[in-house]
């Protein structure tokens, strides 16, 4: 089943902006914390950066992914890769440690059927991590209001933190901020709104590449009247602040396999 972004146009480049943020990766080791053994599936992990930085945790990480473009770019890191789909893994019954999904669950279709596979690949008291922004973090998501046709087409995709919650009995969940811009997701840089005025910068989220292709009239509009604003002195990152201490730019989900 296909992702809802094709990444292949941007796997050469995606590593200049998008590393692994501490922001993401302290919570994921906490997540990861009580798993039996080191082996450790980044599922839809495409070009490996948090797979490497797991591995300097001590995981030894396998990234999988369903673009063969973004696995070569991990396979360069000393990475082994499996190319698949997160919905059908090749990978046996109960035979890794830990598995890790993140900042991918909202691109895969069948969100259910991804969970369901991490659920099986895991041994009994394994471990899985989840990185992902929720239906309820999209609210601090402020740049959604300059394109409209973009929030019709994304919120959709985007899972309610009980839907998650209702499929990983036992699983817990806590909100976490950016404060880094080492991984410049859409998340982390509504943080540094000045940012999004870069090219460079947009062009390396799946958000602005598939808005600049289904809408370029939109996306020159919507950025024109954010440099309006900015320039005005508004501040939207700012404005968002007091849900985002109650919700997170994000949500970091534990599950321990019984």
């Amino acid at each position: 089943m296909p992702s809802r972004h094709d990444y292949r146009d941007q796997a050469a480049r995606y590593d200049r902006t998008r590393g692994a943020s501490p922001s993401i990766t302290g919570p994921l080791v906490a997540a990861l914390e009580g798993s039996p053994g080191p082996f450790l599936l980044d599922v839809a992990g495409g070009t490996g950066n948090y797979a490497a930085a797991l591995r300097d945790h001590g995981y030894r990480p396998t990234v999988v992914d369903i673009t063969a473009e973004m696995l070569e770019r991990a396979r360069t890191k000393g990475l082994p890769v499996v190319r698949a789909d997160a919905t059908c893994l090749p990978i046996e019954d109960a035979s890794v440690d830990a598995v890790m999904i993140v900042s991918a669950l909202h691109l895969v279709t069948d969100w259910r059927s991804a969970l369901a596979e991490a659920r099986r690949v895991i041994r009994p008291g394994g471990r899985l991590a989840i990185t992902d922004y929720t239906r309820e973090n999209l609210g601090v998501h402020w740049i959604l209001d300059y394109f409209p046709s973009a929030r019709n087409s994304i919120v959709p995709n985007h899972i309610p933190l009980a839907d998650l919650l209702a499929d990983l009995p036992g699983a817990r969940a806590r909100p976490f901020e950016f404060t880094d811009l080492v991984d410049a997701s859409m998340s982390a840089l509504c943080r540094r709104p000045e940012l999004l005025l870069d090219p460079g910068f947009r062009m390396q989220t799946s958000f602005f590449e598939s808005l600049a292709r289904n809408d370029p009239a939109e996306a020159g509009a919507g950025i024109e009247r954010l440099e309006r604003d900015l320039g005005a002195g508004r501040r939207p990152d700012e404005e968002v602040s007091d849900l985002r201490a109650r919700v997170g730019d994000g949500t970091i989900i534990a599950w321990p396999a019984p």
